[in-house]
């Protein structure tokens, strides 16, 4: 195969980058900062660790988070009127999906509570993944593609043997926690939080446990195949745990490593019905484990689950082929305990199978001698895969490969060969890391919090319900039940399909959020997409691939749109969707899943395509696709002129909530949408120009020079952008976080003759002023909307609330116009309260209030926080 297929061409760089330069010198931290160990301060032992990262997420494993937010339920008294229809046309909705045995992609009935417990997951993009928390559990499952369940087997543990003269001295689960049900009540839990601390730095993490009364530090580094640019390994459903022992004590010691898992995720409303969990011993030359297969948890999507150890010289192993995780676990503590290993297994077959309702684990360990006062000078490695090679979605309609059955194949035996490449690979797989994140980390002028933040937000793209398959033959859909592209434009899709691009690189979907169950929402990617634009290009390519021809296509089917009740065509051609569909349903057949509005009249659509099809030209510099997409790009656009009812070549809004603030309602000129449309056909013309059709540089000139002055006379105040035109004295004169968002794409597209540089930094200046400073004095990012006395905007559900996607692209506009130090500070509010005061490390929320409250816990937006490194490395870019 060729390569292009796996990995983007990349230069490597061993000396400091240029962006360096851009920003020597200058301060970025606000004067105000807060403690940046405060997650630390519990723990109390004075080891380091080995070669752990000093930067990233740390946290002491017995820290206790001081609040504790909660989800957003009922809006106040003087918003409630505007939400009382939406309110029972959907539990109408609600209802009518439950008979069906489904729910709504946005169940409001059953929102996510808080748990402050999720580290780095596990796992490469697309093929599942597995969160292992900061204190060690195993605790956020997504192996169903785009279904999680947030169910802890006891059982997922690593635990530490010590033994001195061949007698065991020390045993102990490496977790400060216990199971409340008394499950494996023989085991001894409780590990001293204080002795151990964690460090998150996507895709790696190591706990360091220091056990003092042995004078052994053991140090476990995990890893997960994701670095830029690479389209096979990252695509793997494994991960490593690299374990190093220092013993600082006056004899040699034997410590012994166990490794256990329970066969499946650990679901409680599942087990009763499983049966037939096979367990099964594998040796290879690079490693043993056990596979575990579980056929009957997801019909027609079964999968297995492996644990493997590596083999190498001063390493012995062992494996319990299977044992009860429900009973008081003495049947693998004991043997431990007594001889720091496993006995062989006396089935020679080395497989075992449960009963209906049975419950059944495995365990493997890896042992060593570790001499006084010295360091173990190899490390003990383990590798956990899964294969889950075929999916399917909640209507069972299209079975899918995954992208890693590429090189893998598709029969479901691959997850011990996964996980022996993993073991022999993962060394290569660092240095590609450490080459991507060093040139960050390594900068002396970047804050602490924002080298966190930059890889640790980063999270989402594995770990946001994501999927990455294959793309089949039958790619063409000619299920009439389904969107279909009139015969009058099928030879632009064709073009499309021509450029190969799914065919090489697969099909990309992620979730807007883990409770907001739509792939792709376009309206939240325009603000994600950076991080795919800049790290996985090709990924961002296939996906706008998808939604060129999604937009094409139409389904006449009437459905009932909740915000006002009115019916409408479930999709309408020539628009941009809104998503690509539900992984309760069918996505990439049965698109538009949203119901609130029908967003074929939203605003901002259109304009957000056509910036971001120009946004990965210039990054990706691809003429064909950009020559392929180009006429996709004009039929939105004249869409979109329908809009523009005063023929001033500005569009108005209806007086809705017509763009992805779809709570926040706006009338006429608009600066969001107004500001999205203005770039967007400074963007049009400039691809025209790149493709060389001058009449169409000249159509769209004529129109940008008509709908600029028509936005400066509605809209300039003399300091920032008014909300709107309207008449509504609630919020037309509101300062909005996001008017600049137009702005942002320009000036990543490298363009900068679109609104006057006077009046751009005024509006940031004001903004910075008045949503951040304004509101908890910047310690929670930027507030949607201030009124121009400095008070909160509340006129709507969504003006009073911080968007932390926002908030980051607001950022990232900011650097790019020379405000570094605003831009960092507005920024850090995001991450301080989020990561460091709430508790929600890898659940990053779409929104949340000073008053303590969210709203949708994981969530795609907050990716938009790479628009600051890209802001950051083209400071000195000249314009076009």
């Amino acid at each position: 195969m060729d390569d292009t297929s796996t990995k983007d061409d990349v230069t490597p760089t061993s000396s400091p980058p240029d962006w360096w330069k851009s920003i020597e010198g200058k301060s970025l931290e606000h004067d105000d900062v807060e403690d940046e160990n405060i997650l630390m301060q519990c723990y109390t032992a004075n080891v380091e660790g080995w070669n752990v990262s000093p930067h990233g997420w740390k946290i002491g494993l017995s820290h206790k988070f001081q609040f504790s937010p909660t989800f957003w339920t009922l809006p106040p008294l003087s918003q409630i009127s505007s939400c009382l229809g939406l309110s029972v046309r959907y539990l109408k909705y609600y209802m009518k999906l439950y008979g069906k045995k489904k729910r709504p992609c946005m169940d409001f009935f059953n929102q996510t509570k808080l748990r402050p417990i999720y580290g780095v997951p596990l796992g490469g993009i697309g093929c599942g993944t597995i969160n292992r928390g900061w204190k060690g559990d195993l605790c956020r499952w997504q192996l169903k593609p785009g279904s999680y369940t947030y169910d802890i087997p006891a059982a997922d543990q690593f635990i530490v043997s010590i033994r001195r003269r061949d007698v065991t001295v020390w045993q102990q689960v490496l977790n400060p926690g216990a199971p409340s049900n008394g499950e494996l009540k023989t085991w001894n839990w409780n590990f001293d939080g204080t002795q151990a601390y964690y460090t998150g730095l996507y895709p790696r993490a190591w706990t360091v446990y220091h056990i003092a009364s042995q004078n052994i530090t053991l140090t476990c580094r995990q890893i997960s195949p994701v670095f830029p640019h690479n389209y096979k390994d990252t695509s793997l459903p494994v991960g490593v745990f690299v374990w190093n022992v220092e013993n600082e004590g006056d004899e040699d010691v034997q410590v012994t490593i166990c490794m256990c898992m329970e066969n499946g995720n650990g679901c409680t409303t599942d087990r009763k019905r499983i049966s037939g969990l096979t367990n099964k011993l594998f040796h290879m030359e690079e490693c043993s484990g056990v596979e575990m297969r579980n056929s009957s948890q997801y019909p027609g999507m079964p999968y297995t689950i492996n644990t493997a150890v590596a083999n190498k010289d001063g390493v012995t192993s062992s494996q319990l082929l299977s044992f009860n995780p429900a009973s008081n676990g003495a049947e693998l503590w004991k043997p431990l305990l007594d001889d720091g290993c496993f006995p062989k297994p006396q089935d020679t077959t080395g497989v075992t199978s449960s009963k209906k309702g049975e419950r059944v684990a495995s365990a493997i360990t890896a042992s060593s001698i570790i001499a006084a006062n010295s360091k173990l000078e190899h490390s003990i490695d383990f590798a956990l895969s899964w294969d889950m090679p075929k999916i399917h979605f909640g209507d069972k309609g299209k079975t899918y490969a995954r992208r890693y059955t590429r090189f893998y194949g598709d029969d479901g035996c691959q997850g011990p060969n996964i996980a022996a490449y993993a073991l022999h690979n993962y060394a290569q797989w660092e240095k590609e890391i450490e080459k991507w994140q060093q040139p960050i980390l390594d900068n002396s002028q970047l804050p602490a919090w924002y080298k966190s933040a930059i890889f640790n937000e980063l999270y989402y793209v594995s770990d946001g319900g994501t999927v990455w398959v294959e793309d089949s033959d039958d790619h063409v859909n000619t299920d009439s039940s389904y969107a279909q592209v009139p015969a009058e434009t099928n030879h632009i899709a064709e073009k499309i399909r021509k450029l190969d691009i799914c065919k090489e690189y697969g099909r990309f979907a992620y979730l807007e959020g883990h409770e907001y169950k739509m792939y792709n929402t376009y309206d939240v990617h325009f603000y994600a997409s950076t991080a795919l634009a800049q790290l996985w290009p090709n990924l961002e390519l296939s996906l706008q691939s998808d939604f060129a021809i999604g937009i094409l296509q139409s389904e006449t089917e009437s459905r009932q749109y909740l915000m006002d009740g009115k019916y409408a065509p479930a999709k309408t051609a020539n628009v941009v969707p809104h998503d690509l569909g539900c992984p309760d349903d069918e996505p990439w057949l049965n698109i538009n899943t949203y119901f609130v509005h029908d967003t074929a009249e939203w605003k901002d659509l259109n304009p957000k395509f056509v910036l971001q099809i120009f946004r990965d030209y210039h990054i990706t510099k691809n003429r064909p696709f950009l020559q392929a997409i180009y006429p996709v790009c004009k039929i939105v656009m004249e869409e979109s002129l329908k809009y523009d009812k005063d023929n001033d070549g500005m569009i108005e809004n209806s007086g809705g909530a017509d763009q992805t603030f779809d709570g926040w309602a706006v009338t006429g000129v608009s600066a969001y949408c107004g500001g999205l449309w203005l770039a967007a056909l400074r963007s049009m013309k400039e691809a025209a120009n790149i493709l060389q059709y001058n009449e169409d540089v000249e159509y769209y000139s004529n129109i940008l020079s008509s709908a600029s002055a028509s936005y400066q006379d509605n809209l300039w105040n003399g300091k920032y952008y008014n909300y709107d035109s309207s008449t509504n004295l609630q919020h037309r004169t509101s300062v909005m976080a996001d008017q600049c968002a137009g702005q942002w794409f320009l000036s990543t597209s490298n363009i900068a003759d679109v609104l006057p540089q006077e009046q751009i930094l005024s509006a940031l200046s004001t903004v910075y002023d008045f949503n951040v400073k304004k509101y908890d004095e910047g310690k929670h990012g930027a507030v949607n909307g201030m009124t121009s006395s400095g008070e909160v905007d509340v006129s709507s559900v969504q003006s009073d609330e911080v968007w932390t996607g926002v908030t980051y692209s607001l950022s990232a506009t900011m650097i790019h116009q020379g405000m570094l130090k605003e831009g960092f500070h507005t920024a850090s509010g995001i991450y301080r309260s989020s990561w460091q005061r709430y508790g929600m490390a890898y659940q990053t929320p779409e929104a949340f209030r000073k008053n303590q409250t969210y709203r949708s816990l994981g969530y795609m937006r907050p990716l938009s926080i790479w628009g600051m490194q890209y802001a950051i490395e083209h400071l000195n870019a000249p314009p076009q």
